[in-house]
């Protein structure tokens, strides 16, 4: 996204980004003692957020905190596209594609008035490259020159390609050219920290609001760990005349009714809605439906005897009805996959890759996946498929999710696994820590490109949860980094995906959307397919 215009056209064709009302009712404005009108918006979280630590956050709840509360280099506008935000520009980029000079404006401060300059950005980004840090998005950074040696305790953060030349000038080399730098920029991971300030917290860094310094927006003034966040508007912010909201207050609420009876009784101004809240609400002023690059599926944890055997990782695949369960389940814009990377994710020659790769799933065939746990069942000799756990977040939507799965199995496999839905932050580190039989797992795009989707399975990444290994796949996913032709690292994806199609590792089983109630009374409140869900930045209440 960052030198290529084909790219960025193709890449914004399916950004869909709506700029929404949401407002009255509880989104109020109220009269403060001054006499001036504050205005007050309350959201919703699914799930508590499992890390404020830029470095270290890894989940979808913690990126929408903190793009409201941290800002890089860099800021998604409307239209998806980078603007300048604590950069005074966008980059200069020279040596073929790879060296990028970054020029920060002036009077940007941290929340305690003390300036960000650009060795704030170096140190950050070393400090997530450290393996001592254990930052699962480490991968990304670990794309400038030096990075990979370093993440991997082979080299030092003095041999990392990134420098901040004075304080106003930020220099990084990549090992590759990536046409998406200067967007990605805007993700979380990519963020400043203050050296002084997260060594005096230590441990407790980033894990309450008085933890963390701000930058962005808003700042965290309160944090009620599993309950809410409340925001308020941050007057040391560089364009605060942009920010008219005063305050949010942020909910965390997994319940799809619980959340509609929010809405309804103003008590929150936005909900998101799935199954008979959506035929409810469908056509109303309130009703927005947000297509995702967004991925739900079953990982099959390969230290699991069982599950290492590729027919038994194949049946149960075939055996769940894609269709029925977006329909059942979610109801809400979501679609039955077709491959592993969603529909909307941008591949070559500004095309959507799903065009290019075709259908690569098996469609749903309760026979023969009764056939191919019989035979892989004989492979592993086994007379029967032992009673595994299935595990997922407690989240309304997870739990039923896994219960259709597990009654799919049920019927068509004559198979009894035991669903455990646990809290997000647990099902996080369960999945982390490989301590699962059977997970129903989400992930959602850093970026808009296939690479976000299929490198989560190449053995090396942290998020290869299901421990699948596959040297033809490794070597794919390496060749398409390297690649700076898009239409070669497009066909090396294509490839790499069919691998997957064959072996099974995961069993897709959403495409995601989202469908939104959001007040029909307050302004630019912006939805993103990717990322972080949500920027309030210039939200307003009218």
């Amino acid at each position: 996204m960052a030198k290529s215009k084909r790219l960025i056209a193709g890449i914004l064709s399916t950004l869909l980004i709506a700029t929404l009302l949401a407002g009255c009712g509880s989104g109020t404005t109220t009269t403060g003692t001054s006499g001036n009108a504050k205005q007050v918006l309350k959201m919703t979280l699914l799930a508590e957020p499992q890390a404020l630590d830029t470095s270290k956050a890894s989940a979808a709840v913690s990126f929408d905190i903190l793009t409201q509360v941290e800002e890089g280099l860099y800021r998604l506008d409307k239209n998806g596209q980078p603007v300048p935000a604590l950069a005074a520009a966008l980059p200069e980029i020279t040596n073929d594609g790879k060296t990028y000079t970054i020029k920060l404006r002036d009077n940007i401060t941290w929340s305690d008035g003390s300036p960000v300059t650009a060795k704030d950005f170096e140190y950050a980004w070393k400090r997530t490259l450290d393996p001592k840090t254990k930052a699962d998005y480490a991968f990304m950074v670990a794309w400038i020159k030096g990075g990979e040696a370093f993440m991997t305790g082979k080299g030092s953060a003095d041999q990392v390609e990134v420098k901040a030349t004075d304080d106003k000038t930020l220099t990084f080399t990549l090992e590759n050219p990536v046409p998406f730098m200067t967007a990605q920029l805007a993700f979380p991971v990519f963020f400043p920290q203050k050296q002084e300030f997260v060594e005096k917290q230590g441990d407790k860094y980033a894990t309450d609001a008085d933890k963390l310094l701000y930058n962005g927006p808003f700042i965290l003034s309160k944090w009620d760990h599993e309950q809410s966040l409340t925001l308020v508007k941050n007057d040391k912010y560089w364009d605060k005349d942009k920010v008219k909201l005063d305050e949010v207050v942020v909910q965390i609420a997994s319940n799809n009714n619980t959340l509609a009876n929010l809405y309804q009784s103003n008590a929150i101004d936005v909900a998101r809605i799935t199954r008979d809240q959506v035929d409810q609400w469908k056509g109303k002023p309130d009703y927005v439906v947000q297509p995702q690059l967004y991925i739900t599926y079953v990982e099959m944890n390969e230290n699991v005897p069982v599950l290492k055997n590729e027919k038994i990782r194949k049946a149960l695949a075939l055996a769940i009805d894609r269709e029925s369960l977006v329909d059942i389940v979610f109801h809400d814009g979501s679609k039955s996959p077709t491959g592993f990377v969603p529909f909307g994710t941008m591949g070559a020659d500004n095309k959507e890759f799903r065009a290019a790769a075709g259908d690569v799933l098996a469609k749903y065939d309760p026979a023969q996946a009764k056939t191919l746990l019989a035979d892989g069942l004989k492979e592993v000799g086994l007379s029967s498929f032992p009673n595994l756990k299935f595990t997922g977040d407690d989240t309304e939507d997870g739990k039923k999710a896994m219960e259709f799965i597990q009654g799919q199995w049920k019927q068509n496999l004559g198979i009894d696994v035991t669903v455990e839905a646990i809290p997000h932050k647990l099902r996080i580190d369960r999945g982390q820590s490989h301590q699962f039989e059977l997970l129903l797992f989400n992930w959602g795009a850093d970026y808009n490109e296939p690479m976000t989707f299929l490198d989560l399975h190449e053995s090396t990444s942290s998020f290869n949860e299901s421990l699948f290994n596959d040297p033809e796949y490794d070597q794919l996913i390496k060749k398409a980094r390297a690649e700076s032709d898009p239409a070669k690292r497009t066909q090396y994806l294509i490839e790499a995906e069919k691998i997957l199609a064959a072996k099974m590792p995961v069993a897709p089983v959403n495409f995601r959307a989202y469908s939104y109630l959001v007040r029909p009374s307050a302004k630019n409140i912006l939805f993103f397919p990717y990322g972080s869900e949500w920027d309030l930045k210039e939200a307003f209440i009218q």
